[in-house]
């Protein structure tokens, strides 16, 4: 037998998984002459919450803690994958392959280092990590993040920091199932490489060479991260992620046509070309905002208004004695949000850029999906009408019937969520849609709407109603233009003394900005 052959059956290569082969097919036709790019590897494979990526892992791992081996609890030898999962390791990414691509000079387009991450998608399609939904849907999460990062004099070697960032982006996408499309926003508050750099935050956008791809598991695209300044983040909250990837592609030092990370960048967008505010704030005005909610440190909760002259919180005659706030702390008579209602708030977060922007309407589940729960207190199932602007009766709607209605509320954020308010009137609200706070810390969700929204349960004899711990605030047109003037000042509130009480007694309405380290 020659070696070959000896190698060949004792020794064989292996198999690259499909998915894995479609984007390196992908990446080698964009770089026919790197067809062995540096990578950074996850040594330990990502395990996530174990009972996605492995099932029946939480009973397997206390068998084992008895002392069994995985072998003997599986009644089989195990995989490798399975041998690897049962490690759980932190990073979801299985390789990020890191090109160097030689730009375009005469474009304006300058050298720089090319990221590719490989496991947002179904790399193995053995449901390891990804369920299969089949070949014409999305693979895995449906798409694989890059990154352009502008190569500096002297480099011999791409920086490995993009690589933990991509890793840490992925943990956000496995951990909340919410995947990354053209147009978002992540706030990040620290410079991407830990440098004193002003790029502090990411947006998304296609990647300009890499086109999505089909592969035997599903579709993927490639999404690309591209650093930017505060200013620039703000920006596209208060406008859109879109419109502010248009203006970056027109400045050279700030990205370009291909939209290039320099960490070096010193100046904003609006600091070159300070003509490009006038450009944002025409596009607020016309077109409002993109961005519909947010989770945040929020809490709300009734109060009471009675008369009195002897407090400076008065106003108009009027004493606010607020009942219970303590920044967080719900009631004992609001119920919990069950799982249905959870996703409902969930959905309401990602809901679509329609200019009249319809809520989902708040149902009801069968009784038998929560068996703990007491079917004397579940309500019935009853239809609606699709807009509560088609209610002329001053009868409340019938949601209202089992969903609670408050006469005055008292809204708590801290400051970053506040600093958003002045967005949500004039950005969201103005142009009849609506704006979602969603608590970090509960369940809760605070729900601002026009009387445009469709599928609120609120109307104009009953602004505030809950359903459990889900507040919706309805706020007519000329409410929303008072509102706005006097919440300007959150817009820059660099030199706010905290906390700070608004106040709009005759509409039943407190709002408090509490410092963010509460």
């Amino acid at each position: 037998m020659g070696d070959e052959s000896f190698m060949a059956q004792n020794y064989p290569v292996p198999v690259t998984p499909p998915g894995l082969q479609a984007i390196y097919t992908a990446c080698r036709r964009l770089y026919p002459s790197q067809p062995n790019p540096l990578q950074v590897t996850a040594l330990v494979k990502y395990c996530g919450t174990g009972q996605q990526l492995f099932p029946g892992l939480g009973k397997i791992m206390g068998e084992m803690r008895r002392g069994k081996d995985l072998r003997t609890v599986l009644g089989r030898r195990a995989s490798p994958w399975e041998e690897e999962k049962r490690l759980g390791g932190p990073d979801p990414l299985d390789y990020i392959s890191m090109y160097s691509n030689p730009g375009a000079p005469e474009r304006g387009i300058p050298p720089h280092w090319h990221y590719v991450s490989f496991g947002l998608s179904d790399l193995h399609g053995d449901e390891r990590v990804h369920g299969f939904t089949g070949q014409h849907s999305a693979s895995g999460y449906g798409f694989e993040l890059t990154f352009r990062l502008r190569h500096e004099p002297g480099e011999t070697a791409p920086p490995t920091w993009p690589a933990a960032l991509m890793q840490a982006l992925a943990r956000y996408v496995f951990k909340s199932e919410n995947s990354l499309c053209v147009g978002d926003h992540v706030p990040w508050h620290s410079s991407l490489d830990g440098s004193e750099s002003r790029i502090q935050h990411m947006l998304m956008t296609d990647d300009v060479q890499l086109q999505p791809i089909s592969t035997p598991f599903g579709s993927v695209n490639f999404v690309q991260i591209v650093g930017v300044c505060s200013e620039e983040l703000k920006a596209a909250q208060h406008w859109n992620g879109t419109g502010i990837l248009d203006l970056l592609k027109t400045i050279p030092v700030a990205g370009g046509p291909w939209l290039i990370t320099d960490m070096r960048r010193g100046e904003t967008i609006f600091e070159t070309e300070p003509q490009l505010q006038d450009e944002v704030e025409r596009g607020i005005e016309e077109e409002g905002s993109n961005l519909s909610g947010v989770t945040s440190r929020c809490s709300w909760e009734q109060y009471s208004v009675s008369r009195s002259n002897s407090d400076d919180s008065i106003q108009d005659g009027h004493q606010v004695a607020l009942r219970g706030c303590t920044g967080g702390n719900l009631g004992s008579d609001r119920a919990p949000l069950t799982p249905f209602d959870a996703e409902q708030i969930k959905a309401t977060l990602q809901k679509g850029l329609s200019k009249f922007n319809p809520l989902p309407p708040i149902k009801v589940e069968p009784l038998d999906k929560y068996p703990n729960e007491s079917s004397r207190d579940s309500p019935r199932v009853y239809s609606r009408p699709d807009s509560m602007c088609s209610l002329s009766s001053s009868d409340p709607p019938i949601e209202l019937l089992r969903s609670k209605t408050y006469k005055s509320v008292h809204l708590q954020f801290n400051l970053e969520a506040a600093s958003l308010l002045p967005l949500a009137l004039r950005g969201r609200l103005k142009h009849g849609r609506h704006f979602t706070f969603k608590s970090v810390l509960d369940d809760s969700a605070i729900t601002l709407v026009s009387s445009n929204v469709i599928g609120s349960i609120v109307n104009e004899q009953h602004p505030y109603a809950a359903h459990g711990s889900w507040l919706q605030v309805l706020l007519p047109d000329d409410f929303i233009d008072h509102l706005h003037h006097d919440l300007s000042q959150l817009s820059d509130v660099e030199h706010l003394d905290l906390p700070k009480n608004y106040h709009w007694v005759d509409r039943g309405l407190v709002i408090t900005v509490l410092p963010d380290e509460l």
